[in-house]
């Protein structure tokens, strides 16, 4: 049987079909104890940052260890990372607030009062310059201009918004739970311009962008399923089974990966065959309640946070708060 090894993509065929399996790189043991959300990593500054109750667990990625916190927080979700501005922006949904610090320092800079509740996910956009939340309660989105550290705008999204993504050029697509959809916001007019409706309904969360083929991932928690939409015209076209409680995903473009990290202890990884064809490649084991992630698409790795419960509980096991690491074989 003829094998055929291409190293860029890591990818062995065998006849038709092909291998690419992720395996335990290792984990890292994280400061405190809490809830847990969106993770981000910091290219430029090679760091990861960790939602974590009030806290974020700051990683030095070429360490893989714990080298910083940001704390005395209310109740966090999220990290945006601007660059331009050497700073990040915490999504405070309890304090209704977003909260800078400095990328270097890790000091708090300015905590910036937003005018709508439960700011939940959080984005920047290099286009418009401007940082966006996304508040689960307000079924808006709030724009903060990270120079002056104000509030500079809201954007009505007819929703309960879930995870965004900004395509770089002017447009951001973002979920609405509730209504089963997805939206196009303008960040020029700061306005919905688009909605396109996601079929089957199964209440999406996790939302990545191959901004390439022009193609959206969105997975959602009913129906256990990640569909392919076309931004253009609107249209599903392909619909993949993944793990229960998905949350986010990811989207590699250099080996057309898709990662969906599921609750049920598992993250299912497909591969993007071309701009309509996709497969489910494989189904790895991680650990329940590991539902949020981050890829870095330098080195091709995984991270995903995730907190011990007692067996047949929600109640968490002290100091077990942790990043599960994976790579590619």
């Amino acid at each position: 049987m003829k094998k055929i090894f291409l190293t860029g993509a890591a990818l062995l065929f065998v006849g038709l079909t092909y291998a690419q399996t992720y395996v335990l790189d290792k984990t890292i043991a994280l400061t405190g104890d809490g809830g847990y959300d969106y993770l981000s990593i910091d290219k430029v500054n090679n760091r990861l940052y960790v939602s974590h109750g009030t806290m974020v667990n700051v990683v030095d990625l070429a360490t893989d260890k714990q080298i910083g916190l940001i704390e005395n927080l209310k109740g966090i979700h999220g990290i945006a990372i601007d660059n331009k501005a050497n700073l990040g922006f915490i999504s405070d949904g309890k304090a209704n607030a977003v909260v800078a610090f400095d990328l270097k320092t890790l000091k708090i800079a300015a905590t910036i009062p937003l005018d709508s509740k439960d700011a939940d996910a959080i984005i920047y956009d290099p286009f418009s310059d401007r940082v966006y939340t996304f508040n689960g309660e307000s079924n808006n989105s709030c724009v903060v201009n990270p120079n002056t550290l104000k509030q500079v705008g809201t954007i009505a999204l007819g929703g309960a918004p879930e995870f965004a993504v900004t395509d770089g050029k002017g447009k951001i697509y973002n979920n609405l739970e509730d209504k089963n959809s997805l939206n196009v916001i303008d960040t020029k007019t700061l306005k919905v311009v688009k909605n396109f409706p996601l079929a089957p309904k199964g209440a999406p969360t996790g939302i990545a962008l191959d901004e390439k083929d022009k193609r959206a991932f969105s997975v959602s928690r009913e129906n256990n399923s990640m569909v392919v939409v076309d931004i253009i015209t609107g249209k599903v076209v392909a619909t993949l089974p993944i793990g229960a409680g998905v949350d986010a995903v990811a989207y590699d473009p250099e080996t057309k990966l898709i990662f969906c990290s599921n609750g049920d202890g598992t993250t299912t990884i497909i591969k993007q065959e071309s701009a309509d064809k996709y497969s489910v490649v494989q189904t790895l084991a991680t650990q329940n309640r590991a539902k949020t992630l981050a890829l870095d698409t330098r080195t091709h790795k995984i991270y995903l946070s995730v907190t011990s419960f007692e067996p047949g509980t929600r109640k968490a096991v002290p100091n077990s708060f942790k990043v599960l690491v994976y790579k590619q074989q």
